[in-house]
C-alpha cells in the first residue's frame, strides 16, 4: 500500500493519525506530527473517505482527486506518507471490510500510537472512524484476522484527539503537547488543503467573504482565524501542570486516552510523548 514501515529501531516510534477525511490529521495532529518527526520518528496520516462531498462548487471524482492531490501535497511538504482510502465522504460505514484495511495499515506500519477522532462528534464519518478504530484494537493481535497480513506482537496505544463536544462527557486533556514552535508551519501544510480552508469551510460555516485572495495574505489569515482553537487558555481550566510548566507555551493540541487497545500509563507516556506534558 506503499506505507512508510516502521524501523526494527526500539527508538523510534510509528505514529499514526487514522481521520475521516482528508485534512483531520493536519488540523488536530499537524503540531504534534512535526515533533515528532523532528525527533526522527515515523508518521503516517490516514484518511478513511475520499473527501468527495466536501465543496460547494465541486464534488464526486473530481473532488476526490483534487482532495488527494492536496493530500500529497502535504505529505511532500512534512516528509510523510498519506493515505487516502476510497470510501465517498458522507457514507463511512464500521463495516467489516473498512476494519480489516485499518487492522492491515496498523500492522503494517507496525504502529505505536494510534491516534483518532472521539466517538461522540459531530459528523457521522468521524464517530464511525472511531468506531472502526476501537473495533479494529483487540483484533490487531489476532492471526487468524486479515492471515495474510502478520499480526502485531504488542498493541498499539489509541488516544483522541482533542474536541469541544459535551456530551455523553467532555474531552479530557490527559496529555498536552505544546506546539508553540511547530505552528506556523502546521498551518503552511495546513494551507495545502485549499479546497477546505479557503473554500469549503468558510463557505459551509459563512464567512467566505473573509478569505484574502494571495497566498500570503491567505496563509497569514488562516493562523490568525484557526490558531485560537489551540490556544493554552482553551484548556487552562483542565490543566494540573504548574504555571511555571505552561510558561511560554502559547499553543497546545491535546489528547485523551482510550480504554481500548494498549494503554498510556505513567510508565510509557514519555515514551510515547516524549516532548508532552502528562495531565492524568
Amino acid at each position: 500500500m506503499g506505507i512508510i514501515p516502521n524501523k526494527e529501531n526500539d527508538e523510534q516510534l510509528s505514529i499514526l493519525f487514522i481521520g475521516a477525511h482528508p485534512d483531520d490529521a493536519d488540523i488536530q495532529f499537524g503540531g504534534t506530527a512535526l515533533k515528532y518527526l523532528q525527533q526522527g520518528h515515523t508518521v503516517n496520516y490516514v484518511s478513511m473517505t475520499n473527501g468527495d462531498a466536501g465543496h460547494h462548487m465541486q464534488g464526486g471524482g473530481a473532488l476526490a482527486q483534487r482532495r488527494r492531490r492536496e493530500s500529497q501535497r502535504v505529505a511532500e511538504f512534512m516528509g510523510i506518507h498519506y493515505i487516502v482510502l476510497d470510501n465517498h465522504d458522507g457514507e463511512l460505514q464500521p463495516t467489516v471490510e473498512n476494519r480489516h484495511k485499518v487492522i492491515q495499515i496498523i500492522r503494517e506500519v507496525k504502529a505505536n500510537l494510534v491516534i483518532t477522532h472521539r466517538p461522540n462528534d459531530y459528523h457521522a464519518d468521524h464517530r464511525n472512524t472511531s468506531l472502526i478504530v476501537q473495533d479494529a484494537a483487540y483484533l490487531i493481535c489476532v492471526p487468524n484476522v486479515v492471515p495474510f497480513t502478520p499480526r502485531l506482537t504488542f498493541n498499539p496505544v489509541i488516544v483522541y484527539h482533542q474536541d469541544r463536544f459535551r456530551k455523553p462527557y467532555p474531552f479530557v486533556p490527559e496529555v498536552i503537547v505544546d506546539v508553540t514552535d511547530t505552528n506556523d508551519k502546521k498551518f503552511e501544510a495546513l494551507s495545502f488543503h485549499e479546497s477546505q480552508v479557503y473554500e469549503w469551510l468558510p463557505f459551509i460555516e459563512g464567512y467566505l467573504d473573509e478569505v484574502p485572495t494571495t497566498s500570503e495574505e491567505r496563509l497569514n489569515w488562516l493562523k490568525a482565524k484557526w490558531s485560537p482553537m489551540f490556544n493554552t487558555s482553551s484548556f487552562v481550566a483542565d490543566l494540573k501542570a504548574s504555571a511555571d510548566t505552561l510558561n511560554g507555551v502559547q499553543y497546545i493540541e491535546a489528547f485523551e486516552r482510550c480504554e481500548y487497545g494498549g494503554k498510556l500509563t505513567h510508565e510509557n507516556v514519555k515514551t510515547l510523548f516524549p516532548f508532552g506534558i502528562v495531565n492524568f
